[in-house]
């Protein structure tokens, strides 16, 4: 076992992540699309829009700007990925769907999504002919259902019977999903999704699928300890241990020690050694980056929480808040609001971090919102004074 330094660690992680790469020239492909994609290996989906659809972001931060349709289509219609349940509701490549077969087992047995496991065995003849339709007219929606079957009595969470038995149907992988272009889900024969040589792939066990997504864990985090490796696919880290001893006998990962952290970290050997990173991006809430939040403040130094669910009045920085990715570093956050009835970019709060240069970060941060406002196809930038990066953050736009 060899240590580490922690700056080391956060350009491993952000190599691994795609963003030691060159700053991409010319217009953005589906080639860029599926290199990107190949590093991170999930784009985690969300609804929440307040600056747009959080499954652009990754993509932006890594490619600057490209057309959003462009992707929506590579996404959804190109048969290189497909949505399913992994790291919450994602987005990832087809290669992965028979690894990904144990998470639609635990559904079945009632593991997980025990809400819906019960009205499946209640309800087990009406989830039948949803299938059955589904098989027959899809790609269909909810509300196309012969019988949506409305709300009724006391199922928890408000859904009809239609949604929540296609909803079941996606968890168990009998049915899969294309989005709309208004992100609506459109719902169709999972045979539909997966090209026919994956489908026929051999399921492999628990065991071996939990190594197989831990090496890919690897791969994408660069390096992390082994809750940050389990978290990248949603596993359990009684279940991850065992697989994480045979990686290393096997040398697909490297333990090691970073110096500050408790615990041992896991490396991919093909980040052993990895250069300077001269990034420059704001980052989604849900990028891999930092969607482990504990990982965040331990590779960053970084406390980051994503406060849309509290009270407003309790917030620290604001409602959508994105991390600012300068260099190797998070050197601070902005609050951010794209308001398209005024077509105006608003940074409701900009904040910098105690160690990093008021100026330096202004400047750049001023760059990259300008970038951001083309990319979402605004007219003009709005900041407010408020937090300890506003005043700056006026004086260079306004200069």
């Amino acid at each position: 076992m060899f240590e580490i330094s922690t700056r080391e660690a956060r350009r491993i992680s952000l190599h691994a992540q795609g963003f030691g790469d060159p700053p991409k020239k010319g217009s953005v492909t589906s080639k860029d699309f599926k290199r990107v994609m190949s590093k991170m290996n999930v784009i985690q989906l969300d609804s929440v829009q307040a600056v747009c659809r959080s499954h652009y972001l990754p993509m932006y931060s890594r490619l600057g700007l490209y057309e959003r349709d462009d992707l929506d289509h590579w996404l959804w219609h190109s048969g290189k990925t497909f949505e399913t349940w992994s790291h919450e509701a994602s987005v990832v490549q087809v290669e992965l769907e028979p690894s990904l077969r144990w998470m639609k087992r635990q559904a079945r047995k009632g593991v997980t999504w025990a809400g819906l496991h019960k009205m499946a065995k209640q309800k087990s003849g009406y989830i039948a002919g949803v299938l059955a339709e589904v098989q027959q007219n899809g790609p269909i929606n909810a509300s196309s259902l012969r019988d949506p079957r409305p709300r009724k009595g006391q199922w928890w969470d408000g859904r009809s019977d239609g949604t929540r038995a296609l909803d079941w149907l996606f968890r168990t992988g009998e049915v899969g999903i294309r989005r709309t272009s208004n992100f609506n889900r459109m719902y169709e024969p999972f045979s539909n999704l997966i090209p026919e040589k994956i489908r026929h792939e051999t399921t492999p066990v628990d065991d071996e699928a939990h190594r197989d997504l831990l090496e890919i864990a690897g791969r994408s985090h660069g390096i992390g300890t082994a809750s940050d490796l389990a978290d990248y696919f949603r596993m359990k880290i009684s279940d991850v241990r065992p697989r994480l001893e045979e990686l290393v006998e096997d040398r697909k990962l490297l333990l090691v020690e970073v110096q500050g952290w408790t615990e041992p970290a896991y490396l991919h050997p093909k980040f052993r050694n990895v250069g300077r990173v001269k990034a420059r991006a704001l980052l989604s809430p849900f990028d891999p980056v930092v969607w482990c939040r504990p990982r965040t403040e331990r590779i960053f130094d970084f406390k980051y929480r994503l406060e849309i669910y509290v009270p407003e009045k309790k917030r620290e920085f604001g409602y959508y808040v994105l991390p600012f990715l300068l260099g190797d570093e998070l050197v601070g956050r902005v609050d951010l609001k794209a308001d398209r009835s005024s077509s105006q970019l608003i940074v409701k709060g900009s904040f910098i971090e105690k160690t990093a240069n008021p100026d330096r970060v202004a400047q750049q941060l001023s760059i990259e919102l300008n970038r951001l406002k083309k990319f979402l196809g605004l007219k003009e930038i709005v900041v407010r004074r408020r937090g300890n990066l506003s005043t700056k953050l006026i004086n260079v736009r306004t200069t």
